[in-house]
């Protein structure tokens, strides 16, 4: 028999929800029979996504703000950074679903379903889904839901990204809209690599997060001290009001997610798209979605093979894992070191996984390499 569905994406996340977009704009695939299913309505701004662009983007009509240059600040080292010809650029999560959203309903080959999934499996030549005790078939299952924790191994390392933020609202104007902060070092780092993040949306708003990368998550109250020291002591900011908050993980793993088995196909963080040393994903979820999209045109199939550039940077990527887990060295020192001896641009092509080889010998050197190379060796031996 044949499946109920061409395709089902079963999370709609930026993941899910960017491959649909795609496929259903794409000439070739728009009259495909797409299931969505999630167990939320994405109604709620429960999320922001950072990242850097060059022109307009596949989803530039949902860029809420977006800004030319960026302030670094560390102990050793604090800049301006000139990042043209790109811009840094956030879309808020409640603009992202309600522009996919508006643009999927206007098919009625999709259908999009708001109920828990509950597990996935491949069959011959077929995927499915069980959602609350029912199957449902089709050609090829995209899946962006982490089912089981991460099990790091031998080699693999495992840290969190954890972030709390804070939208404030100011009676005074304090910020430069034009500027944005991408890592402020200037914090206790008792906790491990620590910074605060700040994007200015107005004079007198601006998102402020405190963001971590190590093993432990902290109690709430430990982020909101932080949050409250650092906007009173160094923003020099007496009143505030909270306007809207946000709280997130994200996995900092070398881990192999699954790039497929069988007819599935993982996508999003659970296929292996968010970067390891950084923790960005949007980007990489766009590169990946519109090559699904161009393999289903060009060879007929969905899969898409891990290259061995590819595989360079998934080594540069776990060598800093490496480096940050052991505490070799201090954290803010690595990102002040690549920004200081680099211009701004490599450093964020290099994040992108988009340098040259000549370029990423020019990063490497940046770093202190009686430090990185040997866990480099280390971890192309996996010991």
């Amino acid at each position: 028999m044949m499946p109920a569905y061409d395709y089902i994406i079963a999370g709609a996340g930026a993941a899910g929800l960017s491959l649909a977009v795609r496929l259903v704009q794409e000439p070739l695939l728009k009259e495909k029979r797409i299931l969505i299913i999630d167990k939320a309505r994405k109604t709620e701004n429960d999320r922001t996504w950072c990242f850097w662009e060059s022109g307009r983007g596949y989803f530039e009509d949902v860029v809420h703000h977006q800004w030319k240059n960026i302030h670094f600040y560390s102990p050793d080292f604090s800049s301006l950074l000139e990042i043209a010809p790109y811009t840094y650029k956030v879309i808020r999560g409640k603009d992202f679903y309600e522009h996919c959203f508006t643009i999927l309903k206007s098919y009625p080959n999709v259908h999009i379903q708001f109920r828990s999934v509950d597990s996935i499996g491949t069959e011959t030549n077929a995927a499915f889904v069980i959602s609350e005790g029912e199957k449902i078939e089709a050609q090829y299952v995209f899946n962006s839901i982490l089912f089981e924790p991460i099990q790091p191994s031998l080699g693999t390392f495992y840290l969190h990204q954890h972030f709390k933020g804070w939208e404030i609202v100011t009676e005074k104007d304090y910020f430069n809209p034009s500027v944005a902060t991408f890592m402020d070092f200037r914090v206790s780092q008792h906790y491990g690599t620590t910074f605060m993040y700040m994007l200015p949306l107005a004079p007198n708003r601006a998102l402020v997060e405190y963001t971590l990368f190590n093993e432990s998550l902290l109690p709430q109250e430990t982020y909101e001290e932080a949050l409250t020291d650092y906007i009173h002591n160094t923003l020099q900011i007496d009143q505030f009001q909270i306007h809207t908050t946000e709280y997130g993980v994200i996995p900092m793993t070398n881990y192999k997610f699954p790039k497929k088995q069988g007819n599935i196909i993982f996508i999003g963080t659970a296929g292996g798209q968010t970067k390891a040393s950084s923790g960005y994903t949007f980007q990489f979820v766009q590169k990946h979605s519109a090559a699904i999209v161009e393999n289903l045109i060009r060879v007929g199939h969905p899969f898409v093979h891990t290259t061995s550039f590819q595989e360079r940077f998934q080594l540069y990527d776990a060598t800093l894992l490496r480096v940050l887990s052991e505490r070799k060295v201090p954290g803010y020192s690595v990102f002040a070191d690549l920004f200081k001896k680099n211009p701004a641009t490599r450093v964020l092509r290099f994040l992108d996984n988009e340098t040259s080889l000549q370029e990423e010998i020019k990063i490497m050197s940046s770093v202190p390499t009686s430090i990185f190379f040997p866990a480099a060796i280390k971890q192309m031996l996996r010991g």
